[in-house]
């Protein structure tokens, strides 16, 4: 089955696409001839995985999904959130962003966080969402050079290493976006 991911983060894709194996063909908007920017105006993960998806569905008419993630942080009341990718400014810079993170939880001594992510799935006009949790804490400082975002920062709950210091398979089974995409992945076998 192809299926469109309306993202434009190469990251995503391969995380993604591991994660389905080989019955399902990731193509993105960028693949299908559309450079634009996708929609994400929502006030909420769930309104932005939707908007996404919603838009790309109109493009193409093709089953598609779109996620929205982001990284909540208790001693910043649950922030960066909803803005977690233009956390320091509009220009969706990962390190500011993640410096910025830092800098805010400087001193703080609750460093609870979790990663949430929404997927919205699109077939034939009807919808479905998806959810997925990941329980952590925010470090002090970077460590690994694995992942992306605030994979460096993150170290799940009753794990000693970062998302960004495990392979890929081991964040899969850990992630938040693994968890989404497994329930994802169990629709569209039904489907398939």
């Amino acid at each position: 089955m192809k299926i469109v991911f309306a993202t434009a983060n190469p990251h995503k894709v391969a995380e993604v696409q591991q994660l389905l194996g080989n019955a399902f063909e990731i193509t993105t908007p960028r693949q299908l001839g559309y450079a634009g920017d996708v929609p994400e105006t929502g006030a909420t993960l769930r309104e932005n995985a939707l908007q996404k998806a919603r838009f790309i569905y109109q493009q193409f008419g093709l089953p598609c999904f779109a996620d929205d993630t982001g990284l909540e942080v208790d001693a910043l009341n649950g922030a960066p959130g909803v803005h977690s990718a233009r956390y320091a400014g509009t220009g969706k810079n990962p390190a500011a962003n993640l410096q910025l993170v830092l800098k805010n939880l400087h001193g703080a001594t609750c460093r609870t966080a979790r990663f949430r992510c929404v997927i919205a799935l699109i077939i034939d006009g009807n919808e479905r969402l998806f959810e997925g949790v990941a329980e952590g804490e925010i470090l002090t400082e970077p460590h690994g050079a694995q992942g992306f975002g605030y994979d460096p920062v993150f170290r799940p709950a009753g794990h000693s290493r970062t998302f960004a210091e495990m392979s890929a398979e081991e964040k899969n089974c850990l992630s938040h976006r693994g968890k989404a995409v497994k329930l994802l992945v169990e629709e569209l076998r039904i489907r398939n």
